[in-house]
């Protein structure tokens, strides 16, 4: 396990002192970082900190036990001394590396914040150089604009204008619809009403027949 921390601790070193200088891989780091926090790549580095931190707890507790171990057998002996050394040594490369880990990290977040704040100082100082050269442009420029402004504002007040007599194009069409409507509504009505009348007729002149051609039968006999 040893040989994997130092690695990791080598590694980690190697990442930070090409963040500290200007260099193309500095870029690259960055842009492998920003990849990294993004999606499931903190949560992933957030377990697996935790896991070597509580590996770390591990290793102390486990010197304090045979510290503690030896004190109760009255002097520690050769093998509690090594062992003691080797968690020693394995705490000291996990803290090491977490350290290193926070470190790349907060250098990460800092320099993320530098170029954000250069990029809006470069953005003030176009601002302030497209100001000054709007300032020092000529004056039959602002008229022209000025022209075309007035221009855009008489287009807008006549399609204003139109907009209103088509708006009242469409009121006006809207309640001659709704005339329309109620007065196909009334004709249905008394087109019902005529039809149940028609109805009643013909079932008047079924019972004068019936009742006719009943009276004829009863003459005939």
């Amino acid at each position: 396990m040893i040989q994997p921390l130092f690695m990791v601790i080598f590694s980690e070193m190697a990442l930070a002192l090409l963040m500290l200088f200007k260099t193309p891989l500095r870029k690259l780091v960055i842009m492998g970082l920003d990849r990294l926090k993004r999606g499931r790549g903190p949560i992933m580095v957030k377990t697996v900190v935790g896991t070597v931190f509580v590996v770390l707890m591990s290793s102390v507790y486990s010197m304090i036990k045979i510290h503690k171990r030896g004190i109760d057998d009255g002097a520690l002996n050769p093998t509690n001394q090594v062992l003691i050394a080797k968690h020693l040594l394995e705490a000291t490369l996990m803290g090491a590396s977490i350290f290193f880990a926070l470190m790349i990290d907060r250098l990460h977040h800092y320099i993320r914040e530098l170029h954000i704040r250069r990029k809006s100082v470069e953005a003030v100082k176009k601002q302030n150089r497209v100001s000054e050269d709007v300032k020092v442009g000529s004056s039959q420029e602002i008229k022209a604009l000025e022209e075309e402004t007035a221009a855009l504002r008489g287009k807008l007040k006549q399609l204003e204008s139109e907009l209103e007599s088509q708006t009242k194009v469409i009121s006006v069409a809207e309640a001659n619809a709704v005339a329309l409507r109620k007065q196909s509504e009334g004709f249905l009505l008394e087109y019902d009403r005529l039809l149940e009348e028609n109805q009643n007729l013909r079932t008047q002149l079924k019972s004068l027949d019936r009742k006719l051609s009943l009276s004829g039968s009863k003459k005939n006999m």
